[in-house]
C-alpha cells in the first residue's frame, strides 16, 4: 500500500485495535475512534459512540461546522430534536445532518451504540439560543414515544 500515492493513507481498524473511551465531546458517551482521522490526515471522522450514563440534560441546541455528518444506529435509539421536529433514530437508522441545522440529542437508551461520520474530522459544536421547546429526557426506566 505504500507506493500508491494516494491522497490519504489505508487503514484496517478491528475490533481489538481501539477500546471505548471518554473524554470526548460528550461526558456522557464514550467513544471508539475507528482509524479514519489518520488516514485522511483529519478530513473524516469515524468513530463508534454509546452511551455511558442516563440521559441528564442532553446536548443542548447547537449546530455543527461540519461540511458533512450522519449518524447510523447500531443499537437502541436516541431522540433528537431537529429544528422544531422530534426525531427517533432507532437502530438501522441513518441521518444526515443538514451543515447548519439546529439540533439537540435530548434522550437515548442504555444501549444506544451510533457510528458516527463527519467531515472534517475536527468539527465543532457551536451552541444556539433555544429555537423551540425540548421535551424532557425520559430516563432508562421508560420506552422512547
Amino acid at each position: 500500500h505504500k507506493n500508491l500515492n494516494l491522497e490519504t493513507d489505508f487503514s484496517h481498524v478491528k475490533p481489538s485495535d481501539t477500546e471505548f473511551v471518554s473524554g470526548g465531546k460528550r461526558d456522557f458517551f464514550q467513544y471508539r475512534d475507528l482509524g479514519v482521522e489518520q488516514a485522511t490526515h483529519g478530513k473524516v471522522l469515524a468513530q463508534l459512540v454509546r452511551a455511558s450514563a442516563a440521559p441528564d440534560k442532553g446536548t443542548g441546541w447547537h449546530i455543527h461546522d461540519a461540511q458533512f455528518h450522519i449518524v447510523y444506529m447500531l443499537k437502541g435509539w436516541a431522540r433528537f430534536m431537529y429544528e422544531d421536529q422530534e426525531t427517533l433514530v432507532s437502530a438501522g437508522d441513518c441521518i444526515h445532518q443538514a451543515p447548519g441545522i439546529r439540533h439537540y440529542l435530548f434522550d437515548y437508551s442504555p444501549d444506544m451504540e451510533y457510528l458516527e461520520v463527519a467531515g472534517p474530522a475536527q468539527f465543532t459544536d457551536i451552541p444556539v439560543p433555544a429555537p423551540f421547546d425540548a421535551p424532557a429526557p425520559k430516563g432508562w426506566e421508560q420506552k422512547p414515544v
